[in-house]
Protein backbone atom coordinates (compact mmCIF):
# COMPACT_ATOMS: atom_id res chain seq x y z
CA UNK A 1 0.00 0.00 0.00
CA UNK A 2 1.60 3.26 -1.11
CA UNK A 3 -0.63 5.59 0.93
CA UNK A 4 0.43 4.92 4.51
CA UNK A 5 -2.11 6.18 7.08
CA UNK A 6 -1.10 8.55 9.88
CA UNK A 7 -1.27 6.52 13.08
CA UNK A 8 -1.53 8.15 16.52
CA UNK A 9 0.61 7.05 19.48
CA UNK A 10 -2.29 5.12 20.99
CA UNK A 11 -3.06 3.44 17.68
CA UNK A 12 0.61 2.41 17.45
CA UNK A 13 0.14 0.39 20.65
CA UNK A 14 -2.72 -1.52 19.01
CA UNK A 15 -0.80 -1.95 15.75
CA UNK A 16 2.27 -3.35 17.54
CA UNK A 17 0.10 -6.15 18.93
CA UNK A 18 -1.55 -6.82 15.56
CA UNK A 19 1.81 -6.86 13.75
CA UNK A 20 3.16 -9.31 16.31
CA UNK A 21 0.21 -11.71 16.12
CA UNK A 22 -2.56 -11.94 13.57
CA UNK A 23 -5.30 -12.77 13.09
CA UNK A 24 -6.26 -11.55 16.55
CA UNK A 25 -9.46 -10.59 18.39
CA UNK A 26 -10.09 -7.35 20.26
CA UNK A 27 -10.03 -9.25 23.55
CA UNK A 28 -6.65 -10.77 22.72
CA UNK A 29 -5.31 -7.33 21.78
CA UNK A 30 -6.46 -5.87 25.11
CA UNK A 31 -4.80 -8.75 26.98
CA UNK A 32 -1.48 -8.27 25.18
CA UNK A 33 -1.12 -4.53 25.68
CA UNK A 34 1.65 -3.46 28.08
CA UNK A 35 0.52 -3.56 31.73
CA UNK A 36 0.83 0.21 32.13
CA UNK A 37 -1.86 0.65 29.47
CA UNK A 38 -5.11 0.17 31.31
CA UNK A 39 -7.63 0.56 28.51
CA UNK A 40 -11.11 -0.88 28.69
CA UNK A 41 -12.32 -3.23 25.96
CA UNK A 42 -14.40 -0.34 24.62
CA UNK A 43 -11.33 1.88 24.31
CA UNK A 44 -9.52 -0.86 22.38
CA UNK A 45 -12.55 -1.20 20.08
CA UNK A 46 -12.59 2.57 19.53
CA UNK A 47 -8.96 2.49 18.39
CA UNK A 48 -9.68 -0.54 16.20
CA UNK A 49 -12.53 1.35 14.52
CA UNK A 50 -10.23 4.32 13.87
CA UNK A 51 -7.61 2.01 12.36
CA UNK A 52 -10.29 0.39 10.19
CA UNK A 53 -11.40 3.81 8.89
CA UNK A 54 -7.77 4.65 8.10
CA UNK A 55 -7.44 1.31 6.28
CA UNK A 56 -4.48 0.34 8.46
CA UNK A 57 -6.24 -2.92 9.42
CA UNK A 58 -9.03 -5.13 8.13
CA UNK A 59 -11.26 -7.70 9.81
CA UNK A 60 -13.08 -10.94 9.15
CA UNK A 61 -16.01 -12.30 11.11
CA UNK A 62 -15.39 -15.55 12.90
CA UNK A 63 -18.53 -16.66 14.70
CA UNK A 64 -19.35 -13.92 17.19
CA UNK A 65 -15.86 -12.42 17.04
CA UNK A 66 -13.92 -10.28 14.64
CA UNK A 67 -10.40 -11.22 13.62
CA UNK A 68 -8.10 -8.30 12.84
CA UNK A 69 -5.24 -8.24 10.32
CA UNK A 70 -2.78 -5.48 9.37
CA UNK A 71 -3.11 -3.90 5.93
CA UNK A 72 0.19 -2.03 6.21
CA UNK A 73 3.50 -3.43 7.33
CA UNK A 74 5.35 -2.24 10.40
CA UNK A 75 8.35 -1.37 8.18
CA UNK A 76 6.21 0.84 5.92
CA UNK A 77 4.73 2.65 8.90
CA UNK A 78 8.10 3.15 10.59
CA UNK A 79 9.54 4.63 7.38
CA UNK A 80 6.56 6.96 6.93
CA UNK A 81 6.67 8.04 10.57
CA UNK A 82 10.43 8.60 10.39
CA UNK A 83 10.04 10.85 7.33
CA UNK A 84 7.24 12.75 9.04
CA UNK A 85 9.37 13.21 12.18
CA UNK A 86 12.39 14.47 10.20
CA UNK A 87 10.18 16.91 8.31
CA UNK A 88 8.35 18.16 11.42
CA UNK A 89 11.24 18.45 13.84
CA UNK A 90 14.28 18.98 11.61
CA UNK A 91 12.71 20.71 8.61
CA UNK A 92 13.52 17.72 6.41
CA UNK A 93 17.23 17.88 7.21
CA UNK A 94 18.14 14.26 7.99
CA UNK A 95 21.81 15.21 8.45
CA UNK A 96 20.82 17.62 11.23
CA UNK A 97 18.81 14.88 12.93
CA UNK A 98 21.63 12.33 12.69
CA UNK A 99 24.19 14.87 13.92
CA UNK A 100 21.94 15.75 16.86
CA UNK A 101 21.57 12.10 17.89
CA UNK A 102 25.27 11.39 17.44
CA UNK A 103 26.21 14.29 19.70
CA UNK A 104 23.56 13.70 22.37
CA UNK A 105 23.79 9.94 22.91
CA UNK A 106 26.45 8.27 25.05
CA UNK A 107 27.54 5.52 22.62
CA UNK A 108 29.28 2.31 23.64
CA UNK A 109 32.32 1.18 21.63
CA UNK A 110 30.25 -1.63 20.12
CA UNK A 111 27.57 0.83 19.01
CA UNK A 112 30.22 3.15 17.53
CA UNK A 113 31.69 0.24 15.55
CA UNK A 114 28.22 -0.67 14.28
CA UNK A 115 27.63 2.94 13.18
CA UNK A 116 31.01 2.97 11.41
CA UNK A 117 30.04 -0.18 9.48
CA UNK A 118 26.76 1.39 8.42
CA UNK A 119 28.56 4.53 7.21
CA UNK A 120 31.20 2.48 5.38
CA UNK A 121 28.41 0.54 3.67
CA UNK A 122 26.79 3.81 2.57
CA UNK A 123 30.16 4.99 1.29
CA UNK A 124 30.55 1.81 -0.78
CA UNK A 125 27.04 2.23 -2.23
CA UNK A 126 28.03 5.66 -3.58
CA UNK A 127 31.04 4.26 -5.46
Amino acid sequence: MSDIPRISESEWEIMKVIWKQNPITAEQIAAQLPVEIEWSDQTVRTFLNRLLKKKAIRFERSGRSYLYYPMVSETECVKAESKSFVNRVFGGAAKLMVTNFLEEVDWSEKEIEHLKKILEGKKEEKR
